[in-house]
């Protein structure tokens, strides 16, 4: 298939690597020409802005973003609009959120243009290993973008979730438990390395032998493993922990479904608490101790 896509990051560089791969046809553009660039010396056509883009491909047009959330997405989606024609397909890969999505394939389908959202996984590694597709949209036309979701995933790599937004829906709540998962990774291998055992204990070894036969093996593991290995202290690592905005829906989905959901809603509040240099609520604590019952309050001219 002939496929435009727009956006060449991290994510978006190797679906088109794959896709070219695997036979595909491949239109790219990226706001950075020299991505662009890159990619056209790999065998895809380069486009220079969406309108030049659009003129490459023949209907019924197929374009994916891969761009990041929210007002971009949805800036580039609102110009496509109005260059594209009846009965071609926008896909949205970014991480946005579901309410957004059932909106935008609102909107187009008033102009005759599908919409399909898509949740993607994989990172960086999906280029190799095939990436996980969350799939969302009209099912007809999900049927016409079978042989793209074949050519990016591993068998039974991909799946049709829904209607117009259960694609990022499922992807949100993915997002969710994978906060959970490192947190309680995270936890795991700090009490190991503070343990009674911690000058005899091997991390790296650990999470490699938990690899192998494990009920905790994962992905992740193999990860904290590789990453032990390279760097067992972590000393080129500040702890600080951004969070993308899926875990934050997930939560706030949770709160409004009314479904208690103790371990991924903490894992948030966790990275929140990384970002703080020292926490105003922890000084309150420590006030509140010396007041109440005379503990020693550690004064900043101590440190």
């Amino acid at each position: 298939m002939r496929i435009g896509i727009i956006g060449l990051g991290r994510m978006g560089m190797n679906i088109a690597r794959r896709l070219l791969r695997h036979g595909h046809e491949v239109v790219a553009y990226n706001r950075t020409p020299s991505k662009t660039e890159t990619l056209q010396e790999e065998g895809a056509t380069a486009a220079y802005s969406l309108k030049e883009l659009v003129s490459k491909l023949e209907p019924p047009r197929l374009v994916w973003l891969m761009l990041p959330a929210g007002r971009v997405t949805g800036e580039h989606i609102e110009t496509l609009s109005g260059l594209l024609s009846r009965g071609d397909i926008i896909i949205d890969g970014a991480n946005s959120h579901y309410r957004d999505s059932i909106s935008r394939a609102e909107i187009l389908h008033q102009q005759g243009i599908h919409f399909l959202d898509i949740g993607v996984s994989g990172g960086i590694w999906g280029l190799e290993e095939g990436f996980c597709l969350m799939i969302g949209g009209d099912y007809e036309v999900y049927k016409k973008v079978i042989p793209v979701f074949e050519s990016l995933t591993s068998e039974g790599g991909f799946l049709y979730c829904g209607s117009s937004g259960a694609g990022h829906y499922v992807k949100m709540i993915h997002n969710g438990i994978e906060y959970a998962l490192m947190e309680a990774y995270a936890e795991g291998f700090e009490i190991l390395r503070n343990s009674p055992y911690q000058k005899e204990l091997n991390l790296a070894d650990i999470a490699g032998v938990w690899m192998r036969g494990s009920v905790i093996r994962s992905w992740l593991l193999e990860l904290i493993e590789r990453i032990l290995r390279q760097d067992p202290e972590l000393r080129n690592i500040k702890g600080y922990v951004e969070d993308s905005g899926e875990g934050r829906w997930t939560v706030t989905e949770a709160v409004d479904i009314e479904v208690p959901v103790s371990t991924i809603a903490l894992s948030l509040f966790r990275r929140f608490r990384s970002r703080q240099e020292e926490p105003f609520s922890e000084k309150v604590l420590a006030a509140l101790r010396a007041e109440f019952g005379g503990h020693r309050v550690i004064k900043k001219e101590e440190e």
